[in-house]
Order: structure tokens, then sequence, then C-alpha cells
């Protein structure tokens, strides 16, 4: 191994939130227009009280209200007639604020055009919009990474019925995510407050499918940091990377080159058995489907046997016995209890109302 510090052998990777981000003009410009607001407030506020005194000092005997009453009608320049008579110096007076009005209202309409404008192109409308929709989730996904994975992950959840939150650092995958539909959150995902931002302490579920293993590690530890029960499918860019992910704290590793290489042997060798697989997997191509259901307790199906499911036009393919163990082709006189996940097939409808099933009582 080279012992130069430049061999790209002996350079760590940058952490995820290393990677370089945009500059960001419009919220600086976002901040500049508030500021120029918080200092107009404060020149109005202060020719109030200027004007205000200047009556009292050059009209005397005027009341507090006169003055005051007196400044705003002339530097508003509503034109109503004088509360009492003016002597020279407060004509005087009276035209300075006169101009200085004319000033301010110029000025107040200037300082409101440039807000409305930077309000419009800073994106800050369309990120409360899109913060308020991600605060009312729950139960739904987070996909990290908008790449071509990512894509095809969003669009199967949404498919599915599911709510997708993306993440991603990138505003062209941002872009091309709003696009598609999906509520985006801009930020690094390794950062718990951007996974705070999408709300993971309500969703069900994470996919991280970022192209670097790091990265992925970093946004799952982060993510159990926020959400233990959060089940969490990440992707391993090389197969030594498995293992680690695992110890990260991920549920599930999937790997597109082993899953591609899988899926090439078994089109070659049973191409039947997984175009048939694909079909009942697939949205709206049969109207014959596979799902994952689990038993509730109280609901119709708690203390079904399985031959009694299967009448009912529902065939229980396996019961998940444990993490990943299953219990094949189950006996028709099997009793089905609260807290078992079943692996059905049967029709689309079938299934869709068997998900929708009321508790019993």
């Amino acid at each position: 191994m080279s012992d130069d510090p430049r061999s790209p052998a002996n350079q760590t990777p940058r952490p995820y939130s290393a990677v370089p981000r945009r500059a960001e003009p419009a919220a600086a410009a976002a901040a500049i227009t508030a500021t120029h607001v918080r200092i107009w407030l404060v020149v109005i506020v202060g020719c109030i009280a200027v004007g205000t005194a200047g009556y009292l000092i050059l009209e005397p005997g005027w009341q507090l209200l006169d003055a005051l009453y007196m400044t705003v009608i002339t530097l508003t320049t509503v034109g109503f007639r004088e509360v009492q008579q003016l002597n020279e110096a407060g004509r005087i007076w009276t035209m300075i604020l006169a101009v200085t009005g004319v000033g301010l209202i110029f000025g107040t309409v200037g300082i409101v055009a440039e807000y409305l404008v930077v309000e419009a192109t800073s994106g800050r409308r369309e990120a409360r919009r899109m913060s308020k929709a991600v605060g009312k989730l729950s139960g739904h996904y987070v996909v990290c990474g908008y790449g071509r994975v990512g894509l095809t992950v969003a669009r199967e959840l949404v498919h599915s019925g599911l709510k997708v939150v993306v993440i991603d650092i990138l505003p062209e995958s941002l872009a091309r995510a709003r696009r598609e539909g999906f509520l985006e959150v801009e930020g690094d995902a390794t950062e718990e407050a951007t996974l705070r931002d999408a709300g993971i302490e309500r969703a069900h579920g994470l996919i991280t499918t970022i192209d670097s293993d790091a990265h992925n590690v970093y946004v799952i530890l982060s993510a159990r940091a926020i959400n233990p029960d959060l089940f969490v499918v990440a992707r391993a860019n090389s197969a030594d990377s498995e293992a680690r992910l695992m110890q990260a704290g991920a549920s599930r590793v999937v790997s597109p080159y082993t899953m591609a290489g899988h899926r090439l042997a078994e089109l070659a060798t049973r191409p039947r058995v997984v175009d048939f697989i694909d079909a009942a997997l697939s949205h709206g191509e049969l109207a014959f489907s596979m799902e994952e259901v689990e038993v509730v307790a109280g609901s119709s199906i708690d203390g079904m046997t399985v031959g009694a499911l299967r009448e009912s036009g529902v065939f229980v393919l396996a019961v998940v016995t444990g993490e990943r163990s299953y219990e094949a082709n189950p006996p028709a006189d099997r009793v089905l209890r609260a807290g078992e996940t079943l692996v059905v097939s049967g029709s689309v409808a079938r299934l869709r109302a068997l998900r929708e099933v009321p508790a019993k009582g």
C-alpha cells in the first residue's frame, strides 16, 4: 500500500455532509429584505415620533393627540384640514412632513415589492407548503437519495398507496421529485435535523439508496437514533458492505448488482415462474395478486382457520413465524393468531377488502 497521503487508498471518504452545497443567493436576499423591512418600520415610527414632537414644540398649546393626528394625516397625504390654525413655523414643518411622507410612501411600495419578489423567487413559500404537508404525515416512507434507484423505489411505494417523502441534497434531483408529485426535503440525510424535517419520528419506514455505503451507514445511524422502531431498507453498493449496514441497524439490505445477477439467472432457468410472480406483484396487470397481511387482534381473521379463509377466496401461502422463518402451505385447520403475518394470494379486490377489515365488535 502506498504511503503517499494523496493516494486514493489512503484517503478517508468524506462524509455525506461534506458534499459541496450550492450557493443560496435567494436565501441571502430574503435575509436582506427582512432587514430592510425592520429598518423601514423603525424609520416610519421615528418619523411619526419626530413629527409629533415638532408640532408640540412649534405649536404652543397643542395636545399630544392633536400633534399625533396632524403628523399622521400629513405623512400619509390624506389631505384633511388642520386640526388647529397653524403658525408660520407650523406650516413649514407641515411642508417638510408632507415631502417626507411622499418619500415614505414610495419607499414602502418599493420594500413591499422587493419582499414579494424575493418571497416568490426564493422558494420559501413552496418550502413552507411542503413542510406543512410533511407535518401532517404519519406512517409514511422516507426515501433518501433520488437517483435512478430512488426514483423507482418512490414510484413503487406510491403505486402501493403509500405516502413518500424524498430527501436529497441536489437541487436537480429535488426538482425531478417535485415534477413527479413527491413531497421533498432538501438537505443532508445524515443529519438528524433533515430527517426530522421529513417526519422520520412518525414514519413507518426508511429506504436509503445513496450510492455511497458510508453515507448509507450514517443515514441509518441517524434515523435509528430518532426512531428505533423504524423499518429500514438500505442499498449496498459493494458485497462487503452488507454486514456493516446490518450492524448499523438496517432491517434489510439489498445490493442492486446481486439482485440483478439473481434476476438474470432466474429468468434464464425459470422464466414463466418469474413472469408470473412479477405480474402478481405488479400494479394493475392482473386481477390476481400476492400480499403481506398482518393478523390484527380483534379483526375478523383473528382466530379464523386457514381453511375458512381459503373458502372466502384468500389462499394462505405461508405464515411468518420468525424474522425469516416461514410455515409454508399451512394445513386447513391451522388457526390464525393475532400478531402473525400471512403471505396470501387472491383477487385484488378480495385482498384489498382483507386489509381493510374492521375489528370485531
